[in-house]
């Protein structure tokens, strides 16, 4: 279906995945129910994928000191191909019960 193809094709994630900068993501948190994974990508920017492990949804918050950053940046949901907006210090959003939010942050 349509849904599962975007899935597989999202040229913004297969960006990630094939970076020519070719680091490997860190761990920036991790707790018993959340992980957050953030990788540097070539054009300066990071990727991150924020991991909810728990049987509810529940917001997560990345902040630009965990990743070395201050100030404004850029946050793009890289599953929706969306911006979503500048945020000064630091992000948070709900992730789904199991679920996953990959973002890049310019």
């Amino acid at each position: 279906d349509d849904f599962t193809l975007n899935v597989l094709c999202n040229t913004e994630v297969i960006e990630v995945n094939q970076d020519p900068l070719g680091k490997q993501a860190r761990i920036v948190l991790q707790s018993d129910d959340h992980l957050i994974l953030a990788k540097d990508m070539e054009d300066g920017s990071q990727a991150m994928g924020l991991f909810n492990a728990s049987e509810i949804e529940t917001k997560i918050t990345v902040k630009w000191s965990e990743l070395g950053i201050s100030g404004k940046h850029r946050v793009r949901d890289l599953w929706r191909q969306k911006d979503v907006g500048t945020f000064d210090d630091e992000y948070t959003i709900k992730v789904p019960r199991h679920g996953v939010v990959m973002l890049r942050i310019k």
